[in-house]
């Protein structure tokens, strides 16, 4: 598992079979699925991405006889067990979240990847905090996008978080955020994409 979620800037790319070259903004994403073949063409100064692996090292190749991009459009192809996905932010649309006053941006990871893994941006619009929960995933990767809050974590005391700051709570362990601005966003990446959480 492999995405790349755009933080600030933008980057031109081509993958295999999927057509022209992709411009991805800030709040695109892209998963990239095990095997495709991929090119960085064009980035504008200061790009920043997020990147979530899956396991952490893996091998990189390059094809010497695949000129990207390519004629070849193969949307659907399964590489794998998973589907490349781009997710466009200016497109998407917000649906309520499990805790009321909380939006999320639904990325489509999920369905690319067979519930692997799942990624959504969170708005919280206006509400200052999220309940103290525990949660039942493999793993959670939170990434601050935007805003700052308090994180509050079972037997780690209080830490304070803004843009750029990023955080893991183990599963089963009880943690809440407080003092949340009225701007915060956040990334959340689970594995698998279906999960319990419990308060």
């Amino acid at each position: 598992f492999q995405l790349i979620f755009v933080k600030s800037g933008w980057v031109r790319v081509a993958y295999e079979g999927q057509g022209e070259p992709l411009l991805l903004e800030a709040g695109d994403c892209v998963t990239q699925p095990p095997e495709i073949r991929h090119r960085v063409l064009e980035a504008s100064p200061g790009l920043e991405v997020v990147e979530i692996g899956c396991p952490a090292e893996h091998m990189t190749c390059i094809d010497h006889d695949l000129d990207l991009p390519n004629d070849a459009f193969r949307p659907d192809r399964d590489f794998a067990g998973q589907r490349f996905l781009r997710h466009q932010a200016a497109e998407a649309s917000w649906t309520p979240w499990r805790f009321p006053g909380i939006e999320a941006r639904d990325i489509g990871i999920g369905a690319a990847t067979g519930g692997l893994a799942g990624a959504q941006v969170l708005r919280f619009n206006g509400r200052d905090a999220m309940p103290r929960h525990s949660h039942e995933a493999e793993f959670v990767f939170t990434f601050v996008l935007e805003g700052g809050a308090t994180l509050t974590v079972e037997g780690q005391g209080s830490h304070t978080l803004s843009a750029g700051y990023s955080y893991v709570v183990p599963d089963g362990m009880t943690f809440g955020l407080t003092g949340c601005s009225g701007d915060l966003e956040l990334l959340e990446v689970a594995l698998p994409a279906e999960y319990r959480a419990i308060g």
